[in-house]
């Protein structure tokens, strides 16, 4: 963790996220990031500097009241099976998205064992109807790409399902499955009730293959009116879209988390 957070950063909420990981061990790799039991590790070093700031009782009951939310998937299904990963070659999408499901389980297992008891594991979103799948296998109409939706619904299906059956075994625990792909969906069938008025492309440069660090003021145009857009770049929402599905999450699911 920064050396630089202060006391009061560590008492009111850590992220550990790094963009570009995933649920399966090879994801990072392709994008030289922070694997997922890594960022673990970094949970059990901020622990002890809670408990060292505020004492065992104290620094339990912290973990024990916090809510750990986990988002991840979109980048083992778009980079390491249906991008540059390939693994499309070697395994079938039953046996992959029950690969993500286990590593996804065992993540919150592993939270559940450090102390957390207030955890919301979140499914993936509709990933075919980002711009780059649209551009990619959309065909001349840019659609959004069925098989890949096909596919995170698969995966979504299997991991409330796990989540439900291990929140059985856990006590004392509140162990939750997020569904962001049915209010992702309900924008993207009705933008216009949202203020949206592009969904099939990003508001950095084309919009359509455009992502992450392609995105810059060297090489690229901007939108004029970002919330306008669905989509930041190719692959990324923007941050109004980020801030709805927020609010619409908050609502429904922190409720179910406490």
């Amino acid at each position: 963790m920064d050396p630089k957070l202060q006391p009061d950063d560590l008492l009111t909420g850590v992220c550990f996220a790094s963009g570009g990981s995933g649920y399966i061990p090879m994801t990072p790799t392709y994008l030289n990031v922070i694997p997922m039991l890594h960022q673990l590790t970094y949970f059990q070093h901020y622990i002890a500097r809670v408990k060292k700031l505020v004492g065992q009782e104290k620094g339990d009951q912290i973990i024990t009241n916090g809510l750990a939310i986990v988002f991840a998937g979109s980048n083992d299904m778009g980079i390491t099976y249906y991008g540059p990963g390939a693994q499309w070659v070697k395994d079938d999408i039953y046996s992959f998205t029950s690969n993500m499901v286990e590593s996804a389980t065992s993540f919150a297992m592993q939270l559940y064992g450090y102390g957390a008891r207030h955890i919301g594991v979140a499914g993936m979103t509709p990933l075919g109807c980002i711009p780059a799948q649209r551009t990619l296998k959309g065909g001349p109409h840019r659609k959004c790409a069925q098989d890949v939706n096909y596919a995170v619904q698969i995966f979504n299906t299997k991991l409330s399902i796990a989540l439900d059956h291990l929140a059985k075994t856990l006590p004392d625990s509140k162990l939750v499955f997020m569904d962001i792909y049915s209010p992702f969906s309900q924008i993207l069938e009705n933008p216009a009730d949202y203020g949206f008025e592009v969904i099939n492309r990003g508001c950095c440069g084309t919009g359509l293959v455009e992502t992450g660090p392609l995105c810059n003021q060297e090489t690229s145009t901007v939108c004029r009116n970002i919330s306008a857009y669905l989509y930041w770049d190719s692959f990324h929402p923007s941050q109004r879209l980020y801030e709805i599905l927020t609010k619409i999450l908050v609502k429904k699911y922190i409720p179910l988390l406490f």
